[in-house]
């Protein structure tokens, strides 16, 4: 796809360079030029030169050269057309394409953006001057956020009205939906997606509005957090809040900060670090990390690393090795998040990230600290959980370099310490007798202890977890056998070799896991599959389905908050248990 040569030659005619490069660096006058510290490699003395009427700038230092479309391209890590369009909007000039097709495509976006935007600005001056807003203003002055805050964020309110912004906006029913601002009820009205929310607006790297984090007030119904739909113009795995805002700083430092919400984000800027961006309700994917590679090499992670290294730790070595990034990880207090610690000690927070240690370092660190070094028994028990990490690193001279560290911090001898990193480590089933060829491979997990609990038959697994929240074919089959038979024999006799097998070696192990948590894990997954399931379903739903899918959606979401309440886990459960029931019920 193109752009007329016409509209090309234009912006670059049009386009003021020296306001587009000042927007990185300071510039300042020196003759006919304009000089200044280069944007593109770190200097102390101006070897960057701009020529305002060629509209062409060179750094003597580097040798960085170019025009506006140019100098966008390396900044705004955009491909040509994506920078004319940048130079085009700030200009106010209309591009055409040479493919009407995707011309108009683009121009479809666009429009999107603009709505988006319009609800955006809605929502803020809703926040600053509205009566209705009042209780969403005084619960930010309690978090310390301040009308300076508020406004060079854009934070807004969404009124506890179902239509005022589809009215306000009058937008047709097809801008409403695809610009995720609302959708078309049962009744074919139009319908706000938020309501009684304080709300982040989620631009995009160049600043463009595509979609809102909803975040309700203390006393207020359903989820804490409400994220727009998936639409043209907003895909969570490929937006970063709070990037359009910091990318300049993290260009500049070659570090990005990476945290779970957008008060975090709004924390580290009030802090004085404006290098930090949040994911928008998901886990961090590698889209995100492409998208952030191009600006910085140095990703510190601002969150609960420790929890996200039980899943995700292949992930992040993966992506250190694909993308060339350093990892790692902000040295938080444990159970205090960054927007907490930077209403309390700004300067804490800021501590935390120059203090950051490799992602392996923290996980290694933790696990030691957390042992029990001070008797044989725990330093060898800490060795081997520290070990478990060190092993999942696919460099082995960085696993090496870690055994060092364990074996002084375990008073062990290297050599052993070497021998049990480099060993095969078997699971508890594998390091039974030896078995024959159609033994089941199982690791470590949930499942496997809802099993040896369910075999146990003195706990009250059996009320909490059902076969359907298994992956696992056989486990999900035998865990069914293990709450239908009266006894374990009458199993291993009709369950077939595979679960015989399975329920004899469960037989004779000890589980001492709480009931409520090992169902607790099993629920999560299960409860993020459905709802990934029905946002697919509310994506191809009708209009008159689309209330009742959005209203499970957001039922499914609490359920999900809930459970992970450890308070309320147990009532938890059995709502949902009572729901599947009539589901089944609903859909034999």
């Amino acid at each position: 796809m193109g752009i007329e040569d016409d509209d090309i030659e234009r912006v670059r005619r049009e386009s003021d360079i020296v306001a587009v490069i000042s927007q990185y660096t300071q510039l300042r006058r020196v003759g006919r030029r304009f000089q200044g510290l280069c944007p593109f490699h770190g200097e102390r003395t101006p070897s960057f030169s701009v020529n305002s009427e060629e509209g062409l700038y060179y750094c003597f230092g580097c040798g960085a050269k170019g025009d506006a479309i140019t100098f966008v391209r390396e900044k705004e890590q955009q491909d040509f057309v994506g920078a004319v369009e940048w130079l085009a909007g700030k200009a106010g000039i209309t591009l055409r394409y040479t493919n009407a097709n995707e011309g108009e495509g683009r121009r479809r976006r666009s429009k999107l953006q603009e709505a988006v935007a319009e609800a955006a600005e809605w929502y803020h001056e809703r926040l600053l001057s509205s009566g209705d807003a009042r209780a969403a203003r005084g619960y930010l002055r309690q978090r310390g956020y301040d009308g300076e805050m508020v406004r060079r964020f854009k934070i807004g309110w969404a009124p506890d009205d179902w239509d005022l912004l589809a009215r306000s906006l009058k937008l047709s029913n097809k801008d409403l939906t695809d610009s995720g601002l609302g959708f078309v009820n049962r009744r074919s009205r139009q319908q706000d997606a938020f309501r009684a929310r304080v709300m982040f607006p989620v631009f995009d790297a160049q600043g463009a509005a595509v979609g809102f984090g909803g975040r309700v007030l203390p006393e207020g119904d359903g989820p804490k957090y409400k994220n727009s739909s998936e639409s043209t113009v907003y895909a969570k795995s490929r937006l970063l809040y709070g990037l359009n805002w910091a990318k300049s700083e993290v260009v500049s430092a070659d570090e990005v900060v990476v945290c779970e919400g957008y008060t975090d984000v709004i924390a580290f800027f009030n802090a004085g670090l404006p290098r930090a961006v949040a994911t928008c309700g998901t886990a961090l994917t590698e889209e995100h990390v492409k998208l952030l590679r191009r600006f910085a090499r140095r990703v510190v992670l601002a969150f609960d690393a420790d929890a996200a290294g039980q899943n995700a730790a292949a992930r992040f070595y993966e992506w250190e090795r694909d993308h060339d990034l350093d990892v790692a990880v902000a040295n938080l207090p444990v159970g205090v998040d960054p927007g907490d610690l930077g209403q309390r000690d700004p300067a804490a927070l800021v501590e935390s990230i120059t203090t950051a240690r490799p992602f392996l370092e923290f996980r290694v660190e933790r696990a030691l600290d957390e042992g029990h070094l001070d008797t044989n028994e725990g330093r060898a028990k800490a060795a081997e959980v520290a070990l478990s990490m060190v092993r999942e690193h696919p460099d082995p001279l960085v696993r090496d370099q870690y055994a060092v560290v364990v074996a002084t911090r375990c008073r062990l001898a290297i050599d052993l310490v070497r021998n049990q990193l480099n060993a095969k480590r078997p699971t508890p089933i594998e390091a039974t007798s030896p078995a024959p060829s159609h033994r089941p491979i199982l690791r470590e997990s949930p499942e496997l202890e809802a099993l040896r609990l369910a075999a146990a038959r003195d706990n009250n697994i059996a009320t909490l977890v059902v076969p359907e929240l298994f992956k696992d074919e056989l486990s999900a089959k035998a865990y069914d056998m293990l709450t239908r038979y009266d006894t374990l024999h009458d199993i291993i006799r009709d369950g077939g070799p595979e679960i015989g097998e399975l329920v004899q070696m469960i037989s004779v192990e000890e589980s001492r896991a709480d009931p409520e948590d090992v169902a607790g894990l099993l629920w999560i997954p299960y409860l993020e599959t459905l709802m990934a399931e029905s946002k697919e379903q509310l994506r191809q739903a009708v209009p008159e389905d689309q209330e009742k899918t959005v209203r499970e959606h957001t039922w499914l979401r609490l359920k999900l908050e809930q459970i992970r309440d450890s308070a309320r886990r147990a009532v938890t459960i059995q709502e949902l248990l009572v729901w599947m029931e009539g589901r089944e019920e609903e859909n034999p």
